[in-house]
Order: C-alpha cells, then sequence, then structure tokens
C-alpha cells in the first residue's frame, strides 16, 4: 500500500472493478482476497512506559538512590537520554506526548481539574490534532492503555460519557483498563474497563495492589494478541500512576530502604550529584545548584521528627523500586514471546520533576494538605510513622525529598521554568532498529517528539486527515535521527515551557525562564506577572542553569523573552491564567458544571460516580432524602449512600438495625450521627438534614435524622471539607466502593442488606413532608420539574 493513501484515514476504501457474473459457479468470477489491515513490512511494536512523578535524580538508572534494575537492564542494551524533557505536570505531558503537539495546543495548559474557557487551557483535544493511538489504530496496529489517564475533561466523567476524550474509544485506544484521573489509592483503587466501572480483584488482605494488577492485565493482552493476530503489531501505553502519591507500597520492599536515608535530603543530593558523574548522566563540569530558601535543610528539623521523614522517603523509594519490578514483568513478557528485538521502548521516567505538593514536613493524608493543614503536625506524623505505605494512610513525602529527587536542578513539579520541574530520565531500546548499546544521548528532545520517532519507525506518513477532518502538523521532532550518532546535531532547537505562569523558553542551547509559583503553596499565590524575575542561562556551558546571566546579557535576555511571548501566541499558552483555587471552581473559572440545579435524584446499584459529577454540597445547608426498604427479619445492615472515603466524606447507613450518618474530615476526626432505636421492617424514607453553620468555607453544621418525617437523632459535624472530599474516592447508592467513609464497617462487608429505590441530594432547601412515601417515578417527576 502506498504512503499516499495512508495519507487519509481511515484508509479509504477501494471498490473492485471487474466483471461481475451472475453466479459465483461462473468461472469468470474473480475477486481479490480480503486483505487486513496491516502497516508496513517491519513496522515496529510500540511500548510507552510512562511512570508519574519521578525526579530525574531518583531512578538508579540515573544516579539516584531508588534501584530500577528494568531501566538500568534496558538502558543497556538501548540508549538513555539526559536531556528530554516533560510539561511539568501530569495531564499536560500526557496529552502532548499522546498528541505529539504541545500541551496548550491540544487543550491541556493544566490538570483536568483547572480547565477553563481559554483554549489552551479547556481540556478538550481538538479534532484537528488526532491522537497518535488513533493514526496506528487506523494503520493496522492493535491498541491498548493500562493505567492512569488524566485527559479526560471532569466535566465528561459520568458514566454517561461522552466519551470523545477516553481512551476508548476517543482516544484510539481499542483497549482500556485503568483509572481516570490524576491519583489512585494503590490499594483500593477506582478502576475503568473501557468505560465501566470495575472493582479490583481482592483487598490488600488478599494480596492485592493496583501495580501489579496493571502489570498483570498488560501482559494478558499482549500474549492474547500475539495469540489471536501474531502479524499485527501492537501499541501499548503502559502509564501505572506509580510513584503519584500516595505512596502505597508493600511492606518488605519499604524495608529494603531501612536507614538508608537517615542522613537527610541534603546529603542525598550530593551522593546522588557524585553518582550521576560517574554514570556520565551529567557532564564533568556540571554543578549543583543551590537548595533554594524555601525549602528548609536538613540540620534545621526537628530531631524528633527526623526518623518519620526518613521513613517517608524509605517508602517512596520502595514504591519506585516495586513499580520498576512490575515494568520488568512486562518487558519479561516481550522477551519469553521473543518480541524485545521487534518492539520499540519508551522507558520515560516520570511524567514531570518529583511532587513537592507534601507540605515542607510531609502528610499521611494529600488531602490535609489543603483542606486541614492546622491537622498535619509533627506530632500527628511522628505518632502514625508505621501507617506510611499502608492501607491506612494516604501519604507524600516533604518537599526536602522531591528536591533531591530532582538533583541537580532547581525546584520540581509544576515549575516548568526549571529543568527540576521538566527533565526526565528516558531510555529508548529497540535492538531491531537501533545499533547502539549502553550509549548515552544528549540531544534536546521532549515528549512531543515521541509520537512523530513513532510514526517514522513504522514507515508511516503523517496523516493530513484523520475521521474527515484536517489535521494540525505534529509539532514535535522525529528523534531517530540520533539513535546510531551520539554527535548528531540536534534538531529540537526551539521549545517554551509554562505550567501556572512558571514560564521559560529554550532556544538553540539558551533559557530565558521566570518562577512564578511555589508548587507546595495552594494559597495566597501572586496574580502579578509584571514582578516575576527573569533569569537567563546558557546550557551549552551552565548544564544544570546554575549561574543567572540575565544581568550580563540583558539584550540576549530580551530577545529570548520576546520569543516566549511568539511562541505563546503560536501554541494558545495566552492568556497566561495566575489563578490558582479559583480555577478549581467550575463556575468561576468558566468550564461546564455536569450537575445543573440544586437537586440531584440517584437510583440504587449507581456506583463509582466521580466527585465531579456529584452536586457540590460543601459550605452549604442540604439534606440526603433516600427511600430504603428493609428486610422483614430485621437484619438491616449497609450503605445507604456514601461519597468519598477514608481521606475524608460522609455516609449514611444502618449499623446494628439503627440509621447512622458519619462525617469524616480529612480521616482525622469522625463526626457520628445516629437514633437510637432499629429500623422497622418495610418501606421507608431516611433523611439527614445539614444546617450549615455559615461564616466562611469549612465550617461545622447541625446534623438531623429523620424516619417517615419524624425526627429520630440529631448531632454536631464541628469541621467540613470546604474543597474536596478526594482524588480518586467516589459516590455509591446501596455500597462503598474502595477505601470506606467510615470506621463502623469495612470495604467489602458494607453492601446493603435491604434495597435502595433512590436517594436525593437537595441544597439550600428547607425540609419536605415525608410522612407520606412517593414513589421513585414521581420523585423523578417532580425532581425534573424543579430543575
Amino acid at each position: 500500500m502506498s504512503d499516499a493513501r495512508r495519507a487519509v484515514l481511515p484508509i479509504p476504501d477501494t471498490k473492485h472493478i471487474g466483471v461481475t457474473t451472475y453466479t459465483a459457479t461462473d468461472p469468470d468470477t474473480s475477486y481479490p482476497p480480503i486483505a487486513p489491515l496491516r502497516p508496513p513490512e517491519g513496522a515496529p511494536n510500540v511500548l510507552v512506559i510512562l511512570l508519574d512523578d519521578v525526579g530525574f535524580g531518583a531512578s538508579s538508572a540515573f544516579g539516584g538512590p531508588c534501584a530500577t534494575p528494568t531501566a538500568e537492564r534496558l538502558a543497556n542494551g538501548g540508549l538513555k537520554y539526559t536531556r528530554f524533557h516533560t510539561t511539568a505536570l501530569c495531564s499536560p505531558t500526557r496529552a502532548a506526548l499522546l498528541s505529539g503537539r504541545n500541551h496548550h495546543s491540544v487543550g491541556m495548559g493544566a490538570i483536568t481539574e483547572m480547565a477553563t474557557s481559554a483554549p489552551g487551557y479547556n481540556s478538550l483535544r481538538p479534532n484537528t490534532c488526532a491522537p497518535l493511538a488513533e493514526m496506528l489504530r487506523l494503520n493496522g496496529y492493535s491498541t491498548a492503555q493500562f493505567g492512569k489517564c488524566h485527559e479526560v475533561p471532569v466535566f465528561e466523567s459520568s458514566p454517561i460519557g461522552p466519551f470523545d476524550h477516553w481512551p476508548h474509544p476517543g482516544g484510539g485506544f481499542e483497549q482500556f483498563y485503568g483509572f481516570i484521573g490524576g491519583e489512585n489509592n494503590q490499594w483500593y483503587p477506582a478502576l475503568y474497563e473501557q468505560t465501566t466501572p470495575v472493582e479490583p480483584w481482592g483487598t490488600p488482605e488478599e494480596g492485592y495492589h493496583l501495580m501489579a494488577d496493571l502489570a498483570d492485565r498488560a501482559i494478558l493482552w499482549t500474549r492474547q494478541q500475539k495469540s489471536m493476530a501474531p502479524d499485527k503489531p501492537f501499541f501499548t501505553y503502559f502509564a501505572p500512576g506509580a510513584t503519584h502519591a500516595p505512596h502505597h507500597v508493600p511492606q518488605e520492599w519499604i524495608e529494603k530502604y531501612k536507614g538508608q536515608f537517615d542522613d537527610g535530603w541534603d546529603a542525598q543530593r550530593e551522593a546522588t550529584f557524585a553518582r550521576q558523574k560517574e554514570l556520565g548522566v551529567i557532564p564533568p563540569e556540571a554543578e549543583l545548584t543551590p537548595r533554594h530558601d524555601e525549602i528548609p535543610a536538613w540540620e534545621d528539623m526537628d530531631d524528633a521528627l527526623k526518623p518519620v521523614l526518613a521513613r517517608q522517603m524509605e517508602v517512596y523509594a520502595g514504591f519506585l523500586s516495586y513499580a520498576d519490578h512490575h515494568v520488568g514483568r512486562v518487558i519479561d513478557a516481550l522477551d519469553d514471546l521473543e518480541l524485545l528485538d521487534d518492539t520499540l521502548i519508551y522507558y520515560i521516567i516520570g511524567d514531570n520533576g518529583a511532587s513537592a505538593e507534601g507540605t515542607v514536613i510531609g502528610t499521611t493524608n494529600e488531602i490535609m494538605v489543603s483542606e486541614a493543614p492546622d491537622l498535619a503536625t509533627p506530632e500527628w506524623l511522628i505518632e502514625r510513622i508505621d501507617d506510611l505505605g499502608t492501607p491506612k494512610a494516604y501519604n507524600h513525602y516533604a518537599v526536602g525529598w522531591a528536591h533531591a529527587m530532582c538533583t541537580p536542578y532547581q525546584w520540581t513539579k509544576q515549575v516548568a521554568s526549571h529543568w527540576g520541574g521538566t527533565r526526565n530520565g528516558t531510555i529508548v531500546h529497540w535492538p531491531g532498529g537501533i545499533k547502539a548499546k549502553g550509549e548515552v544521548r544528549n540531544q534536546f528532545a521532549h515528549v512531543i517528539d515521541v509520537a512523530p520517532t513513532v510514526m517514522a519507525a513504522a514507515g508511516l506518513p503523517f496523516p493530513t486527515m484523520v475521521n474527515g477532518v484536517d489535521q494540525e502538523p505534529f509539532h514535535g521532532a522525529d528523534m531517530s535521527y540520533a539513535f546510531d550518532d551520539a554527535l548528531a546535531a540536534e534538531r529540537h532547537e526551539t521549545q517554551y515551557f509554562e505550567m501556572m505562569c512558571n514560564r521559560g523558553i529554550f532556544h538553540k542551547g539558551w533559557t530565558a525562564v521566570t518562577k512564578h509559583a511555589t508548587p507546595w503553596e495552594f494559597s495566597g499565590r501572586s496574580e502579578d506577572l509584571e514582578a516575576d524575575v527573569w533569569e537567563l542561562y546558557d546550557t551549552t556551558t551552565d548544564w544544570s542553569q546554575a549561574h543567572d546571566l540575565a544581568a550580563e546579557h540583558p539584550d540576549k535576555l530580551a530577545e529570548l523573552q520576546r520569543l516566549f511571548e511568539i511562541e505563546a501566541t503560536k501554541y494558545n499558552v495566552l492568556p497566561l491564567d495566575p489563578r490558582f483555587a479559583e480555577r478549581f471552581n467550575a463556575e468561576m473559572a468558566g468550564r461546564p458544571n455536569p450537575v445543573a440545579g440544586r437537586q440531584q435524584l440517584l437510583f440504587g446499584g449507581m456506583h463509582r460516580l466521580q466527585e465531579n459529577v456529584i452536586i457540590n454540597i460543601k459550605n452549604k445547608s442540604h439534606a440526603i432524602t433516600a427511600e430504603i426498604e428493609l428486610p422483614e427479619d430485621g437484619a438491616a445492615q449497609g450503605v445507604i449512600v456514601a461519597q468519598g472515603g477514608s481521606t475524608g466524606g460522609w455516609a449514611l447507613y444502618v449499623h446494628a438495625g439503627a440509621l447512622r450518618y458519619t462525617y469524616n474530615f480529612t480521616g482525622a476526626q469522625m463526626y457520628k450521627v445516629e437514633t437510637t432505636t432499629p429500623l422497622p421492617a418495610g418501606t421507608h424514607q431516611v433523611r439527614a438534614e445539614f444546617a450549615y453553620d455559615g461564616g466562611g468555607i469549612g465550617k461545622g453544621g447541625d446534623v438531623t435524622l429523620y424516619l417517615d418525617g419524624e425526627q429520630v437523632g440529631s448531632g454536631r459535624v464541628e469541621r467540613t471539607h470546604w474543597g474536596i472530599f478526594s482524588m480518586d474516592e467516589t459516590t455509591e447508592v446501596g455500597s462503598d466502593a474502595g477505601a470506606p467513609v467510615s470506621d463502623d464497617y469495612g470495604p467489602s462487608d458494607n453492601a446493603f442488606t435491604g434495597a435502595v429505590s433512590w436517594v436525593q441530594l437537595d441544597i439550600d432547601e428547607a425540609a419536605e413532608d415525608l410522612d407520606h412515601l412517593i414513589s421513585p417515578q414521581e420523585r423523578f417527576r417532580l425532581a425534573m420539574a424543579k430543575q
């Protein structure tokens, strides 16, 4: 098949022109055989592995303290790229990687939860930028994604879609198994197969962990694909979500690192820096950039807290090693199938720099960072040191460790201006296509270079039209020019960077950059962009951006600042948006809100509903009403409705036969309100009214419980979540999936033993007369009429 036919996708069908006979038995009957769609001969299998929140100085393959033998194995048989760059944040990096275009050009200027209505930030990939997976699928590849997808717009994440921006079908992946969102509980994950929510096969006690599960699924799919279509290459995108917080890992992997980080993060930076020079992943003349004043010195930390801080890093190191181990299982499966030589593998060790979003002392619960920073005290951490890494915690490490994991560079994740936020060690392995083995490549590269490289390796032309829409060209450069030429002149000469108004420009070795915001500051961020101070570095002589030349070369700085403005205009970066907390609010940000009105009706059996698709009852008075049917034997038990999980949330349920309401505040404080008498058998309406105190966000309120309109219990909740319950936990009717909201029940024994007909959420409305029962059909009609 000629390249010209592949320039339009799907490839237009060709009609057979020839003699048409009346019967198939006529000897003149002749038609060409049906030929299955395949890419050009020699097109390799492709495996793209993307880890999460791993800085340049974490993996042992790039001099870090975390053992990653799989990365080392692939590097020994392939190439290490020392100047490979990401966007400094997860959703944008993934959108750029999978499309081959700059992240603002595909609407992903930030994470999906911060989407606005501006084209560069709306989280909507335009149909003029078809994803790589779709191009490969339409050229005859099998396509599959396993793990994290943080590119689904929050307003399209409901069970009814639309699914245009999901991995399947809109993203071009025929198979998807993983999660939608920024992070996931590794012990109790919220998972999807295609677009259907599914539950993990077991519990932590039964040996379940998400990382192992994803590897199992990837291996099974690969074996099946090669069993059914051995002549058809595959494109597999394996993005497990490790090592994003929460840092969850089996205990034995943590113990491997016991005592190895007792000297602290400053000493670790020095050790990593020396090892990086030994490995040749930084040049001999490179300098270790100084620690910024905002990051505390190890020696200044409280001695009583240091064991906890060291434990945080032990947990993280174990998590990264555990992730690499399971990546190794996927690689071993390819080896067993004798596919390694014919598989182009990208092992991208991090979608941005290490995460400094865990505060200067770390946390046992990420949600505490924004919802209850006053509770995350050193004493709190010290008391819970043994919980780190286990199902009891949702932990993250301290800023100092994140900085150390980005050695030798300045700053961390979110800070797109400096290499600490954007430079990630990357390995390319393809024995059948690359002669060089165990070598280092120092050419500048970026995630947008992966798609054009894969297309070139497959012998496929860039399609000018996909699904009837003219396509915007790739923004990246094919990296294969340097596969077998270590001294090749680099072809990616200009690249802008922008994240949270941290911004910069790389051009022919020079960088002009300005840091605007600090990652661990969640409030009070400046909106004055004119006050930002620009820095200038010549990275041809200053590898790590250690010497600011702005004062010495003001003309060069001005030239690059103007170039940034040109590139920013070209790729939809403007208007810059310095807002932070406001962008998490759909109304203020200008994105659609999938739940309209002041009322929402849910039905029994609805489950795994993400927080963004449930009416927001935070910071306001509200009521939760449900119609339930209780068994005649009086053995009523289980969850009627629950939102959130162990990190925070609320649940209305039956416990020991009595109605109970629990409000879990950040996993730190549990408020319970219950009735004094068991619920009678039969059909009833139960209701919890929350009278919010007002006077600001995150305040408390009074809770009153009703049975068929009669008050049966009351109590008090002193503090509430103002912003979010969880990044991954969901809402269920008739159960509580994931890590439970309440300690009154477990993760596998909370299903309601009766039946839940419906649940209605009302905000800022007076109590209704519940003396009579209303059918679900009538309740639905009334609810729709009110909206």
